[in-house]
């Protein structure tokens, strides 16, 4: 069996995409106290902890709408997505797909387009150099907010659909607005070639995961994890090969995990992860918001195999990732191409292991 630190080493070697990631959510506390002092705010250190060590889905609400009222202009968003780059980098994720918070832009009166060139041209810069992830874009409009301004969301995706944004998305909180009153935000998004995602069944019960599908079309699902409440979904889901985006520890640290296994004292170890996997739905890793969730992709593939995933199931949904990915094929092959080239170097590298220990 392999040694831990031997295993963090593969881990950290294998190529990674990441689908669920928020750019927002990668505010770390040092960015939110130099933007801060940017704009002349006075903040408090221990107010600072206090926001960042979350206990439940409404106090990450709570800290999301502070921690994002510091981004105002285009150079705020252009600084997080360098930070987003190194720590992409440290992680190896040579793709990302990014989720922007354009309805929470919207709602404060920000230009949209200027700060998504601001946000694009950081992520080019250092693909230029081909040291970054290669990255494409979900425009995510806020469900509390309501109908109208999730249209003018997907308005502004299909405008840009041809800069790099891939996808319409919807999160918030799930229990506030139904969601047949997203359909013609969702069809306008389809109609101009557009993917379609949605968050449901974080908070709320299979019925929302039901409806993002049934309702909006869509093609995969951010967390998902009430599916383990239903049978019938779960066949649903494994039987059309409809992709769950699992952050496991995003679901611990929100309460979305006591939610949905109606406990109150729920640990990563309890994640529904291996039974969803297992049944053969397939399954995405990611972080949500790891600068809020303390949390690193590794630290998400690391917590799997404490769930009692293996290192070869931990390879299949890595390469669910790229499967799953609104990416064009030639792409799409290429990325799978580089996984299976790390997987076969670190089977020689795990042979040669084992005949030096039985030497």
């Amino acid at each position: 069996m392999l040694a831990s630190s031997d295993t963090a080493l593969l881990l950290r070697q294998l190529p990674k995409a990441e689908l669920h990631l928020h750019l927002e959510g990668m505010l770390l506390p040092e960015r939110v106290t130099s933007l801060a002092q940017k704009y002349s705010v006075r903040l408090d250190a221990d107010e600072l902890r206090c926001r960042y060590d979350l206990r439940g889905f409404s106090q990450f609400l709570e800290l999301y709408k502070w921690a994002t009222s510091f981004l105002r202009e285009p150079e705020d968003y252009a600084q997080l997505a360098r930070d987003s780059v190194i720590a992409l980098n440290q992680q190896n994720v040579i793709y990302a797909e990014i989720t922007l918070s354009v309805g929470v832009m919207f709602l404060r009166k920000q230009n949209v387009a200027a700060n998504f060139a601001a946000i694009r041209e950081a992520f080019l810069q250092n693909a230029a150099t081909g040291a970054g992830p290669h990255v494409q874009f979900i425009f995510d409009a806020v469900r509390q907010f309501g109908a109208a301004p999730a249209l003018e969301v997907a308005r502004s995706a299909a405008d840009l659909s041809q800069e790099g944004v891939v996808a319409f998305g919807l999160g918030g909180d799930e229990l506030s607005v139904p969601l047949c009153d997203f359909r013609d935000a969702f069809l306008h998004a389809h109609h101009h070639g557009l993917h379609l995602v949605c968050h449901a069944g974080e908070t709320g019960g299979p019925d929302q995961i039901k409806d993002a599908i049934d309702l909006l079309g869509a093609q995969r699902i951010g967390h998902g994890i009430a599916a383990i409440r239903s049978s019938a979904l779960m066949n649903t889901l494994a039987e059309r090969k409809i992709p769950l985006e699992i952050c496991p520890t995003s679901n611990l640290r929100t309460s979305a995990l006591n939610i949905q296994l109606n406990s109150a004292h729920c640990k990563l170890a309890d994640h529904p992860l291996p039974r969803l996997f297992r049944h053969g739905i397939p399954i995405t890793l990611s972080t949500d918001d790891p600068a809020m969730f303390h949390t690193t992709l590794l630290e998400e593939y690391s917590a799997a195999l404490q769930m009692g995933l293996s290192l070869d199931e931990l390879r299949i949904i890595a390469r669910s990732s790229f499967e799953h990915a609104f990416l064009p094929d030639p792409a799409r092959q290429s990325f799978l191409a580089r996984l299976a080239q790390s997987s076969d170097s670190q089977a020689s590298v795990r042979t040669v292991g084992r005949a030096i220990h039985n030497e």
